[in-house]
């Protein structure tokens, strides 16, 4: 079997891994196993020389880090955690709509004059005079609750390292306050704990990661041009509705104008039948723009992809790995 040219780290179990699978299959990506399930090593169809590896979420990190694989599925909880210095070794380059949850500072309901972060530092004072120890925090995110606490001017305070069910640490007496990650809050609220009106640190969700540091020849740039190429037509046609008209006249300069203002694209160049390409959250306003202009109905429909000559993802990738490489060699100088 012929070495790889580019390597994708995906989850290799679990909810993640289905919406990956998924999210690959729309954008005409298919991953397969070849030998089962307990392959941990996979392809994508239609793609000789990419090589998917099944790995665990820490794994897909380190690798990323290493340089080991060119992209990664992870979470940007994870990234930011894990890595001191993301932007030096790694390039986030897509969202992609699954794996939401946030990570956030929660605190017993029952101090109820503590709704700010503002308010954790006179609890901590408070701690410290009436108790004569730090204020406890339990926590899996050490770096990310370090940064945070500073940023927000909190010292006074004590990590405590997460090994279980954070939620339940300050029933247990074994911290005060938590931060954890969490989807709906629910577990949050079930151990009487609330969220801080400004104690979201992070809102995560699965992202396309790219390695700067990995081996990116023409090979496997030209394969990575592939792969973006189509999930960008996959994230337009996601975040994308397709208008289709017919005016009762040609549309004038102030209609054309007042649709190119709004981000509508023209794909065709009759203006009394018209083709858009629109924003999904403006396809009401356009509509009503339309109809007030003589439209008589105006359908909509979701593209499956769409394609377009250029390729931004690709090109963050490119310029983030050359200007990698640039502040290498002026390390080296």
């Amino acid at each position: 079997m012929s070495k790889p040219v580019l390597t994708i780290g995906v989850p290799s179990k679990g909810r993640l891994q289905e919406n990956t699978f998924a999210f690959f299959a729309r954008a005409g990506l298919p991953i397969v196993q070849p030998r089962g399930a307990r392959d941990y090593r996979g392809s994508v169809t239609g793609l000789a020389g990419v090589e998917v590896a099944f790995l665990s979420a820490s794994e897909i990190v380190g690798e990323l880090a290493r340089g080991a694989v060119h992209f990664g599925v992870t979470g940007a909880d994870l990234i930011e955690e894990t890595l001191a210095d993301p932007a030096s070794k790694v390039e986030m380059l897509a969202p992609l709509g699954f794996g939401h949850a946030n990570v956030v500072v929660a605190v017993p309901e029952a101090w109820i004059d503590v709704h700010e972060i503002a308010d954790i530092e006179e609890v901590a004072a408070d701690f410290r005079l009436k108790q004569t120890r730090r204020l406890r925090v339990a926590t899996k995110y050490v770096n990310l609750t370090r940064r945070f606490f500073k940023k927000h001017g909190i010292a006074d305070y004590r990590i405590v390292e997460s090994l279980g069910a954070t939620e339940g640490a300050p029933a247990a007496g074994t911290a005060d306050i938590i931060v954890d990650i969490t989807t709906t809050g629910s577990t949050l609220a079930a151990n009487a704990l609330k969220v801080l009106d400004d104690g979201t640190m992070l809102k995560s969700e699965a992202n396309l990661v790219a390695a700067l540091n990995a081996e990116w020849s023409d090979g496997a740039q030209e394969l990575a041009r592939l792969v973006l190429a189509r999930i960008h037509a996959e994230e337009e046609a996601r975040s994308k509705r397709e208008l289709r008209t017919t005016l009762a006249s040609p549309a004038d300069a102030a209609l054309t104008g007042a649709l190119e203002a709004q981000g509508c694209e023209f794909l065709t160049g009759d203006r009394v039948t018209l083709s858009l390409l629109v924003a999904k959250s403006a396809v009401p306003g356009i509509s009503d723009l339309l109809i007030s202009h003589g439209a008589k109905r105006v359908l909509v429909s979701t593209p499956e992809y769409a394609f377009s000559a250029e390729n931004p993802l690709f090109d963050r990738l490119v310029a983030a790995v050359r200007a990698r490489g640039q502040a290498s060699l002026a390390r080296s100088a």
